[in-house]
């Protein structure tokens, strides 16, 4: 688990659209944004990322850059650029079950007779700071629930006007 205030781990992943996200690389003026979602085979990961995808202006014009994380292979990570409205949502891929792990994600197995992948992690979203220090996580166990975006906006607003501080530091 990724503790608040801590640095979070480096990522060095391909990105559907033949380039590399490299987290160390980020330099936003406010925050980096990582979703991390279960997969191709998740309908309800499929309407989140369409959703941020849609709402991409709300978070870039606050000074924070939005990616999308998966272990989903490449072959599979190309099927939801293509056939997922996510906009220009940045798609990443590729994503090995250790380095789910240093983020703290709950990790499945494929459920028998399903389009799941044999290993995929649950969905977890992170607010870095530019110098990657971890201001917001969360991590969950089951793909049914995923933080409001409104909700999630007004708290960066709020976060961003009162110069908020990183919670739950002393974990």
């Amino acid at each position: 688990m990724l503790k608040p205030g801590s640095t979070a781990p480096d990522i060095d992943l391909p990105l559907t659209i033949d380039a590399r996200f490299v987290l160390s690389d980020q330099s936003p003026d406010n925050y980096t944004m990582l979703v991390f979602y279960r997969g191709k085979h998740c309908p309800i990961c499929k309407r989140y990322l369409e959703e941020i995808g849609g709402r991409l202006d709300d978070f870039v014009s606050r000074g924070i850059n939005v990616f999308a994380i998966s272990m989903d292979s490449e072959e599979r990570a190309m099927v939801v650029d293509k056939e997922w409205e996510t906009g220009n949502l940045p798609l990443v891929h590729s994503m090995t079950e250790k380095q789910a792990r240093e983020w703290g994600l709950y990790i499945s197995e494929k459920r028998e007779g399903s389009e799941e992948p044999e290993v995929f992690s649950e969905p977890g979203l992170f607010l870095l700071k530019p110098d990657r220090s971890v201001h917001f996580a969360q991590t969950q166990n089951a793909p049914w629930t995923r933080p409001s975006l409104d909700d999630l906006l007004k708290g960066i607003d709020f976060t961003l006007n009162k110069d908020y501080p990183t919670r739950g530091t002393l974990t």
